[in-house]
């Protein structure tokens, strides 16, 4: 019996070597070739744009964001510190409209009725992203 796993080996191995690649001839680069330009894309279409912080400036870290439909322009975004905000002209300015109204401040989720876009319901605390301290949260408000 052992002659015979023995010879089915050899077959495997001498099968195995039989159709693998040669290396081709040409010798392979010693270094990396220069690159031509240090920057690969065409930065003319980008010169006129300026970085900006358009916050918003206080919320912290986001883990939730939802849009309204049929209005582009009004998104709402759950901060894990600052509660809920809300733009109305497509994030160049944001709003707070959660002080007072939550118990806790850290938001997990952010959802709007299809039936009504006035109504938004926020999901509280947030997941151990990083296995830290996190919030547990307080439930749901609508």
């Amino acid at each position: 019996m052992k002659p015979l796993y023995l010879l089915s080996f050899l077959l495997v191995l001498a099968a195995g070597s039989a159709v693998a690649q040669r290396r081709a001839n040409n010798p392979a680069p010693t270094s990396n070739p220069a690159p031509t330009s240090p920057n690969p894309y065409d930065t003319t279409y980008y010169s006129q744009l300026q970085w900006r912080n358009i916050g918003p400036f206080r919320g912290g870290r986001s883990v939730a964001a939802c849009g309204v439909p049929g209005q582009p322009q009004t998104y709402y975004m759950g901060s894990t510190g600052g509660g809920l905000w809300k733009t109305t002209d497509g994030g160049l300015r944001w709003a707070n409209v959660s002080d007072g109204y939550f118990a806790t401040g850290s938001v997990g989720a952010v959802a709007v009725a299809p039936s009504d876009p006035n109504v938004v319901y926020v999901g509280m605390g947030e997941h151990a992203v990083r296995g830290v301290m996190t919030s547990h949260g307080d439930g749901v408000y609508k």
